[in-house]
């Protein structure tokens, strides 16, 4: 039997933000905005949802004068990624 993949990390766009933020540790939106090319308003929708199921931390500040939002994984996150990454492994066999 197939072990169950997490539904959260089961969309393109937030596993794409998980795997980005697996590999660096953490990153601001402009980037995760460019290396996904989404759009800011799905963007933001879908780092609420990783952040409401405490997968990511996110900060707010400035740089300068300009707004600027980091993201970083937690250890929650780290884990359920992982999980998520060796049940795909499972499926590919």
């Amino acid at each position: 039997m197939f072990p169950k993949l997490d539904p959260l990390l089961h969309s393109e766009l937030r596993l794409a933000v998980m795997s980005i933020l697996a590999e660096a540790d953490q990153a601001d939106f402009t980037y995760l905005r460019k290396q996904t090319g989404a759009t800011s308003g799905n963007l933001s929708v879908q780092i609420d949802k990783l952040q409401s199921a405490g997968y990511i931390a996110v900060e707010k500040g400035f740089k300068g004068k300009m707004p600027c939002t980091t993201c970083k994984i937690t250890a929650a996150g780290a884990e359920a990624f992982e999980r998520y990454v060796n049940a795909l492994k499972e499926y590919i066999g």
